[in-house]
């Protein structure tokens, strides 16, 4: 008896070292040495492993033989797998947001709360600002987050150290009025661009609502109106 024991325990050795993620882990990093991996999980689907990775999710089998690069859909009941992975992934917790670093909007009763990292010269967040704008009952994190040119520093420094800061930043990104003045104050805005980039936040805009999901691009003001009202009630199970 202890002998087969014994050999099973060395027919089986292949199989549970390769079922460890550390191992998966290893493998991966030794092949693909530039890509820094963050989480490494086995998937509900066959030999296949999750590898988290620059904010970004890709496949291997345990042995890291073959890498996929795509969308993981479930065949039974059309699930996009990989996209409902990275909104687990991608969540913040929205109570650890630093919400002071931010300029604050309030419309209506202001119960429904959502922050948006956005570049002052991104005509996407332009688009976006006029929507968010149109939706009542909401509180609003403006933060002010520089990654499309020097020039996104100065004008964010600048609405920074404004008199009335919401007021700037609405004038520059809803009426397309310059913003000048001192951008020496003491600010936030280098503070929010490592934020952003520790959080990977690549582009702008970027909305993180209150349940910790977070949407890029600037969504359509229906699409919005849903998505702070499913956040506001269903929290989402963080990582």
């Amino acid at each position: 008896m202890k002998s087969l024991l014994i050999a099973l325990a060395i027919a089986l050795a292949p199989v549970l070292a390769w079922g460890n993620p550390d191992l998966v882990k290893k493998e991966f990093e030794k092949r693909y040495p530039d890509i820094k991996v963050d989480k490494v999980t086995k998937t509900g689907f066959g030999d296949v492993w999750e590898i988290f990775a620059n904010g970004e999710i890709l496949y291997v089998d345990e042995k890291v033989t073959y890498l996929l690069i795509g969308t993981l859909v479930n065949a039974s009941n059309k699930e996009n797998v990989t996209e409902k992975r990275l909104t687990k992934l991608t969540a913040i917790n929205f109570n650890e947001l630093p919400l002071h670093n931010a300029i604050k909007l309030v419309r209506g009763d202001g119960s429904r709360k959502l922050a948006i990292f956005e570049d002052p010269n991104c005509g996407y967040c332009k688009r976006f600002e006029r929507d968010l704008n149109a939706i009542d009952n909401i509180t609003a994190y403006i933060f002010p987050y520089p990654i499309l040119s020097p020039d996104s520093m100065e004008k964010s420094k600048q609405v920074w150290c404004a008199p009335n800061r919401l007021q700037a930043w609405q004038d520059l990104m809803l009426r397309d009025r310059p913003v000048s003045g001192k951008s020496n104050c003491d600010n936030p805005i280098e503070a929010i661009y490592l934020y952003g980039q520790k959080q990977r936040i690549q582009g702008t805009p970027v909305t993180i609502f209150e349940n910790g999901e977070r949407a890029s691009g600037a969504l359509p003001k229906d699409q919005l109106e849903a998505r702070i009202a499913a956040a506001s009630a269903k929290p989402v199970a963080l990582k």
